[in-house]
């Protein structure tokens, strides 16, 4: 969708913020899968060549899957690159599609700020826990969970506010068809 005139100037702030934590996320993402990487290639080292197991590989790996699968989630939906199903959107005229959209996004929004509150609940629940092998707290486990629940709801915010002003410009559009 054209625009005539340029965005208003919060609406550019909004997106250049977002535009920065979508990149962060995939740093966090991407350098969580580089060192998991490392770690499991030390982990084959220690028990093939060294004959000696590092225990700890296991219990990191799984932190840095959190980091992985939840920063990477909250960046596809920022860029409208995630999982998605638009073969409906794609078969319904522009204004039923609109309706989709708009529901779509509600839904992305109520689903990251329910992944925030009850991700923060468990994570303050569990900070005090340590887990084995490692000594770390346990909350970490589920502050990604937190951090990405937060993350989605602004970008499913930002991408509602973003098509109520008509300047939507995701691929499957509701004004293209």
């Amino acid at each position: 969708m054209e625009q005539d005139s340029a965005p208003p100037r919060w609406l550019q702030w909004m997106d250049w913020v977002f535009d920065q934590l979508s990149k962060l996320c995939f740093l966090l993402a991407g350098t969580a899968l580089v060192v998991m990487t490392a770690i499991f290639a030390w982990l084959v080292f220690g028990r093939y060549v060294l004959n000696d197991t590092p225990t700890w590989v296991e219990q990191v790996s799984l932190l840095l899957v959190m980091v992985i699968a939840f920063f990477g989630a909250a960046a596809g939906v920022k860029e409208h690159t995630h999982l998605s199903v638009v073969i409906f959107r794609s078969m319904v005229p522009p204004k039923v599609r609109a309706v989709f959209v708009f529901v779509s996004d509600s839904f992305m929004a109520i689903f990251g700020a329910m992944m925030f509150w009850y991700g923060l609940e468990l994570t303050q629940f569990k900070w005090g826990t340590k887990i084995p092998l490692i000594q770390w707290s346990e909350g970490l486990r589920s502050l990604p969970l937190t951090v990405c629940g937060a993350l989605l709801f602004l970008f499913s915010t930002g991408h509602l506010i973003r098509l109520c002003l008509g300047r939507d410009a995701r691929q499957d559009n509701i004004g293209e068809g």
